[in-house]
C-alpha cells in the first residue's frame, strides 16, 4: 500500500468515525463513496471492504460472500477500522456537546447531499445519449 493510499484511508476512516459518533452514520454513506472516489475501488470492492471494516460487530456473512468473490481489500479495511474507532469516539464526544437540533441539521444536510448526488449520478447514467 503506497503512502498516498494509506493517508487517504486514514482520513476516510477518521471522517467516517467522526460522522458515526456525531450523527450515527458512516459505513455505507461515507466509506463506500469515499473508497470509490479516493481509493479507486469499484462499487462492489468498496462495499465489501466497508463491510470487512465492520466485520466484528456486523456483516460477517456478507463479508464472507464478498471475500469469496475477491471483493474485499483486507489491508484497507484494517486501516479504516482503526481510524473509524478513533473517529467514532471523538465524534460522539463532539456530538454530545451540540444541541440535538444542530446535530439533526448536520445529519439532514449530509443525507440531502448524498441523496442529491446519487439521484444526479443515476440520472446521468439513465439519460439517453444524444446522437449527432
Amino acid at each position: 500500500m503506497d503512502p498516498i493510499t494509506l493517508f487517504s484511508l486514514l482520513i476516510i476512516g477518521l471522517v467516517a468515525g467522526v460522522a458515526s459518533g456525531f450523527v450515527g452514520i458512516g459505513g455505507g454513506l461515507i466509506i463506500v463513496p469515499a473508497l470509490v472516489a479516493f481509493a479507486g475501488l469499484g462499487q462492489h470492492a468498496a462495499q465489501g471492504t466497508s463491510l470487512a471494516m465492520m466485520l466484528p460487530p456486523v456483516g460477517i456473512l456478507a463479508v464472507m460472500q464478498y471475500h469469496r468473490e475477491g471483493e474485499v481489500h483486507w489491508a484497507y479495511a484494517a486501516v479504516l477500522c482503526v481510524t473509524f474507532i478513533a473517529g467514532a469516539w471523538g465524534g460522539s464526544k463532539w456530538s454530545l456537546k451540540w444541541s440535538e437540533a444542530w446535530v439533526k441539521l448536520v445529519f439532514g444536510l449530509v443525507m440531502l447531499y448524498a441523496a442529491l448526488r446519487m439521484l444526479f449520478q443515476a440520472w446521468l447514467a439513465l439519460k439517453p445519449s444524444v446522437e449527432s
